[in-house]
């Protein structure tokens, strides 16, 4: 609360509360310098004031002769960076105008950051960065649209780079179910299973868990001219199963679409000839009726000559 203040205009700056659950207080604690730097140079925008960069900092002040090519030289930079970094549209500079410059400090990569300016909205950053306003409150975790001068927002979602059985990958722009399970080489309905969704919509910053390959299967990639009755053949199995191990409802196939094949290592393939029951193999092979048709996605015990099984290996 500001009271008897004069004539002086009197600013609040807030940076989060330690004490705060909904503040990520490590980076309050980690980046308090960048913080405070942020907050000078928004005050100098705000006030029409010169900002005079610290020695080593990623600012550059423009200068009396100063050009984009020359400033690049200078730091050992291209034109077309420097643009880049400051969103400009044209060669022209005024003295005094600050630049971004290259830097150093991975955390303050403009490609996934954006620090808010004086006038700045959710709308207007959203728009200048391809993005749309729930994208950025998912990305930030926000629970208002009021902004703050020096605020850092997440343009973009990082990705983990440490690998366990279940990682956790964090959906970016342009992603889809298919591109995910093609870049972690597993089928979508592995994404499906293990993160429990209910369709194949997806929003930028939602988490999902990417299950490790299971040792049991091989994945195939469907090609063009493909059936499952040329599949399950190609691999020696059989096209119920190839069904039940993909969760799949009907015969219908798309180019690029991974399927799970059964391991050898766990089966022996069988074809059906004339004669042949389901008990009488089921006592062949030491194994029962009821773990066969399991195995095999059968509803009857009838049997057509020719028709292949996977049977359990002991």
């Amino acid at each position: 609360m500001h009271r008897n203040t004069g004539n002086t205009e009197s600013i609040i700056v807030e940076y989060g509360f330690l004490d705060s659950p909904g503040d990520d207080v490590n980076q309050l604690k980690n980046n308090y310098e960048q913080y405070a730097e942020a907050v000078v140079r928004a005050l100098a925008d705000y006030i029409g004031a010169t900002y005079i960069p610290v020695v080593g900092s990623d600012y550059y002040v423009v200068q009396k002769g100063d050009s984009l090519w020359s400033i690049a030289k200078k730091l050992n930079t291209t034109v077309d960076e420097l643009k880049r970094l400051n969103n400009l549209t044209s060669n022209n500079l005024a003295i005094g105008q600050v630049l971004k410059i290259p830097g150093s400090s991975p955390t303050e990569n403009t490609d996934e950051y954006y620090i808010v300016k004086s006038g700045d909205t959710l709308y207007s950053i959203a728009r200048e960065n391809g993005l749309t306003v729930q994208d950025i409150i998912n990305l930030n975790n926000l629970s208002s649209t009021n902004l703050k001068v020096g605020q850092r927002l997440k343009l973009k979602a990082t990705i983990p780079s440490t690998q366990t059985d279940e990682n956790i990958y964090i959906v970016v722009k342009g992603d889809s179910l298919y591109a995910i399970a093609n870049r972690f080489n597993i089928s979508v309905q592995d994404i499906i299973d293990a993160n429990n969704l209910k369709s194949t919509a997806l929003s930028i910053g939602q988490k999902l868990i990417i299950p490790s390959q299971n040792n049991n299967s091989e994945l195939y990639t469907v090609v063009s001219g493909d059936t499952l009755y040329k599949i399950a053949n190609k691999f020696n199995v059989s096209v119920d199963e190839l069904k039940k191990i993909n969760n799949l409802t009907n015969n219908t196939l798309s180019i690029g679409q991974k399927l799970k094949i059964p391991s050898k290592d766990n089966y022996i393939s069988y074809t059906v000839k004339s004669g042949d029951s389901l008990y009488g193999i089921a006592r062949e092979f030491g194994t029962t009726v009821s773990t066969i048709q399991s195995i095999n996605n059968l509803s009857t015990s009838n049997l057509s000559v020719g028709q292949k099984l996977l049977i359990p290996k002991n």
